[in-house]
């Protein structure tokens, strides 16, 4: 109910205005809120797939590491493990690869599809490795980065930061180490 400038608002058309205006915005509220459900339920579902293809990534990989002969960043690797994490005084961390021999430590970051963003995450996990895991503080430390795909810039910043690049190409895995450093 709306008036003109040549009606007088009547106690009872203010209420029927303000009925009108509630009943508009109790709808609208409704749709928010059904709305709000929609979009909850499509990040549960975009989540679900990108953490699908991290895992697949991450199966890729390891599979790749624990079938092959263990000889990567110029070591002989002897044992390796998935998934490991630590938390200490404050310190948490994740690893997703990382291989042990009797001096050294390769730790690997898995990515589906890696990003430059990714370059400070892996970087740091030398560090916290070291504080979570005390056993290995004297130990080398190598860092790779490993993605289903690597765009050219991202490659060439891995090589700037001492970062392997382990990659798939085809049917096989890539690792470009030549540039790599210890940390």
């Amino acid at each position: 109910m709306t008036t003109t400038a040549n009606q007088t608002a009547t106690p009872e058309s203010i209420w029927a205005m303000i009925k009108e205006t509630n009943a508009i915005l109790d709808r609208t509220a409704k749709g928010q809120e059904e709305n709000k459900k929609a979009i909850k339920e499509l990040q549960k579902t975009v989540g679900g797939w990108a953490n699908n293809h991290g895992s697949f990534a991450e199966e890729y990989f390891f599979n790749s590491f624990e079938k092959g002969e263990k000889n990567f960043f110029g070591k002989k690797f002897d044992e390796i493990q998935k998934h490991i994490s630590s938390f200490w005084k404050g310190i948490e961390d994740e690893y997703d690869i990382v291989l042990y021999n009797d001096n050294a430590v390769a730790i690997i970051e898995v990515k589906y599809k890696a990003h430059e963003n990714d370059i400070p995450t892996v970087l740091k996990k030398a560090e916290t490795f070291r504080v979570l895991f005390p056993y290995y503080k004297d130990f080398k430390i190598y860092l790779g980065l490993a993605s289903m795909a690597f765009y050219p810039e991202l490659e060439q910043d891995c090589i700037n930061e001492g970062i392997a690049i382990i990659k798939q190409v085809g049917d096989s895995v890539v690792i470009n180490d030549k540039h790599l450093k210890v940390f």
